[in-house]
């Protein structure tokens, strides 16, 4: 009855029949503007994951766009990730115009956290085969199960948890976003923009940096067997 109860509620908001009213406050916009630089950073990401998975249908020939997507994508999530997590510091210490808003269905609650934790494990995983090279990061690093477990092996384990997560979330928030996308102007639209901008030039300039150390991958475009093939265009090591 209490799980009937929770999957109504969220397929009322995933499908706009219900949403939460945000007060707007002077200043930065109160729960408002948070909801709103939250949602534009949430378009930016779901941008750059479809272009991400784009690149997983031939990683031979589009593995630099991988690795620099895929850096691209982590000051973005932190900033989601903090926006997110200030929203549910300010319902949950009590403050008045957070309470007001609400906190979003209980599904997506308990979604939440498992959308934060594949995010960060499949993109620090990620960052951590750049710094590995390839040779270390297929090397067994610890064991489950009598299971000899790579660094590689987590990264792919992580990125198929987070695009159950991910998708799930997504599709439960599609249209709040929109709607949110779509509203008139709220205070603070000057910080927000800056703070994204500023965001996706720190995003860009890690990815420029993280390239250079990640060239060792580019001369190793079969991740599943480890057949080295030069890339067209990259110096071999």
């Amino acid at each position: 009855m209490v799980l009937r109860h929770w999957t109504d509620d969220a397929h009322a908001e995933a499908t706009g029949q219900h949403h939460r009213e945000d007060p707007v406050l002077p200043g930065g916009g109160g729960p408002s503007g948070n909801a709103r630089l939250t949602a534009w950073t949430g378009a930016v990401l779901l941008v750059l994951f479809l272009v991400e998975l784009v690149t997983l249908l031939n990683l031979d020939s589009l593995l630099s766009w991988h690795i620099v997507v895929g850096v691209l994508l982590v000051p973005p999530a932190l900033l989601k990730t903090a926006s997110t997590g200030w929203r549910i510091l300010g319902y949950y210490t009590g403050r008045r115009p957070y309470r007001q808003a609400g906190p979003p269905p209980m599904l997506l609650r308990l979604l939440g956290p498992l959308v934060v934790a594949t995010t960060l494990a499949v993109l620090g995983s990620g960052l951590a085969l750049i710094a590995l090279g390839p040779t270390a990061s297929r090397a067994a690093s610890l064991t489950v199960l009598g299971y000899a477990v790579s660094t590689l092996t987590i990264h792919k384990a992580t990125f198929v948890l987070w695009m159950v997560v991910t998708g799930l979330h997504t599709l439960a928030r599609l249209v709040p976003a929109w709607r949110i996308l779509r509203a008139g102007r709220v205070p603070g639209g000057r910080s927000r923009s800056v703070l994204l901008i500023g965001t996706l030039v720190m995003a860009g300039i890690a990815a420029a940096v993280l390239l250079g150390p990640a060239s060792p991958w580019l001369t190793t475009t079969d991740l599943h067997h480890g057949h080295h093939r030069p890339v067209p265009g990259v110096p071999a090591n």
